[in-house]
């Protein structure tokens, strides 16, 4: 069996932006985006040895959740102009180690995410800091999110879901239908937080089981939950991935990746890579070892 990783772009880069310090290029185009996706791309490629590499990215116009809920993301402040210029030098990147890049109009980056995960015959990786993503988790798939900056990651599975999160993993969207999602702006039920969510989801199994042991739950929680229902049912659909976007995984693209190469170098000496171009070079070495080893 081999191994997929698909690299959650937009996540990546926002992260890399809130956690390294300001770094820019010659010629002072901010740079520190870019760098903290390429250093953990190595750093995955180190650990995991994947067989095949994707990474997805959000579309800019209005995704299927927009349509079904005005609010959605209505609060999201406007991206700096520091980091939304470093996108396009991310794929310049992404281009010369030769991964393919995946994205649909009307659906976002998880979405494309979560249907590449499912489509693939290997074991996936998905490489993240959306907590949301977590619901993917199952036999097959994994998440690795960053952690101490962009430096380190820890490879998440059902245990690690559960311990982080109080759920199952196929229970996450249940979960946010109960107590909303800030950062997306969707309500969830209100008055209901996350200690009283996690009790009633882990004793009902759902939030549809939830509703359908009203009777079973005290008065003044049950009120709360029948006054909240509509915007819980809205906010579970916000949450749930879909895992069926008209996309097709190119297993054959995805496995043509490329660490060492002259593209890769000629960009990182454009950008001022010098530290990531002494690690290329170190895990490119390395993996023509393994190579060697491999057919000894």
């Amino acid at each position: 069996m081999g191994k997929l990783v698909v690299i959650d772009g937009n996540a990546i880069l926002h992260r890399a932006y809130h956690a390294l310090p300001p770094l820019t290029t010659r010629r002072g185009e901010p740079i520190n985006a870019v760098y903290g996706l390429i250093s953990m791309l190595l750093k995955v490629i180190q650990d995991l040895k994947p067989s095949e590499i994707a990474i997805c990215f959000d579309e800019k116009a209005p995704t299927f959740r927009h349509k079904q809920f005005k609010e959605y993301q209505a609060q999201r402040p406007v991206m700096a102009n520091e980091l939304s210029g470093q996108f396009e030098k991310a794929r310049r990147v992404i281009d010369a180690f030769g991964i393919p890049i995946f994205s649909k109009p009307g659906f976002e980056a998880d979405d494309v995410i979560g249907t590449l995960a499912n489509q693939s015959k290997e074991d996936v990786v998905i490489v993240t800091g959306d907590r949301d993503i977590l619901q993917l988790v199952n036999k097959k798939i994994k998440v690795y999110m960053p952690i101490s900056g962009m430096s380190e990651g820890k490879l998440m599975g059902k245990d690690e879901v559960v311990e982080k999160m109080g759920v199952v993993p196929e229970l996450i969207p249940d979960y946010k239908a109960l107590v909303g999602d800030p950062s997306d702006n969707y309500p969830g039920v209100p008055g209901i937080g996350p200690k009283t969510a996690i009790n009633l989801l882990n004793k009902f199994g759902s939030v549809t089981g939830v509703y359908k042991n009203l009777k079973k739950i005290p008065p003044k929680l049950s009120e709360k939950l029948k006054e909240g229902e509509k915007s819980a049912e809205i906010s579970h659909k916000l949450a749930t991935i879909v895992k069926d976007v008209p996309v097709e995984l190119d297993e054959e693209a995805a496995s043509k990746w490329d660490v060492d190469n002259k593209k890769v170098l000629d960009v990182f000496a454009d950008f001022g890579f010098k530290t990531l171009t002494e690690r290329v070079k170190k895990v490119g070495k390395q993996m023509d070892e393994e190579k060697q080893m491999h057919l000894i």
